[in-house]
């Protein structure tokens, strides 16, 4: 595994003192200026700590140490505090025709031998039907929820 060296300048060392000392943060970030603080190996510093004494005495694993100083190392210290922005955008499968169709076949009599639909009926049955080429009976759940 890399070691990542944190060396922080003053101008950073004191923005991150500021930050940890007002309180009006959110804690993982406070948690993540507590870690950087403590690792810091710059000539501002003399007395940094191992990653073993940090994790003891923050209560955290080792691996959110590394974590935190590695993104210190390659990204920047606002994304080391804050994380990096989350952008993954994902395709809907259900569309409004589908969930007209579903709503209408859940209305309808259930199939022969069962006294009303379930979920996995459901699913399996607008499968059949070609509607939809695969869903599962959690997203049918969560269709016919929203439609109450």
């Amino acid at each position: 595994m890399k070691r990542y060296t944190v060396t922080l300048t003053e101008d950073e060392r004191k923005d991150l003192c500021e930050l940890i000392s007002k309180g009006k943060q959110n804690s993982q970030k406070i948690l993540n200026a507590l870690i950087l603080l403590n690792c810091d190996k710059g000539e501002c510093n003399v007395n940094h700590s191992t990653n073993e004494e940090i994790s003891r005495i923050l209560n955290i694993s080792m691996r959110k140490i590394d974590r935190v100083k590695r993104r210190f190392v390659e990204d920047g210290l606002e994304i080391a505090l804050n994380g990096k922005n989350r952008n993954r955008i994902y395709t809907k499968k259900v569309d409004g025709d589908f969930e007209a169709h579903l709503v209408a076949l859940s209305c309808s009599e259930p199939p022969e031998g069962f006294a009303r639909w379930s979920l996995r009926l459901l699913a399996d049955k607008v499968i059949e039907l070609g509607y939809i080429e695969s869903i599962s009976h959690e997203t049918i759940r969560h269709i016919l929820k929203k439609r109450n």
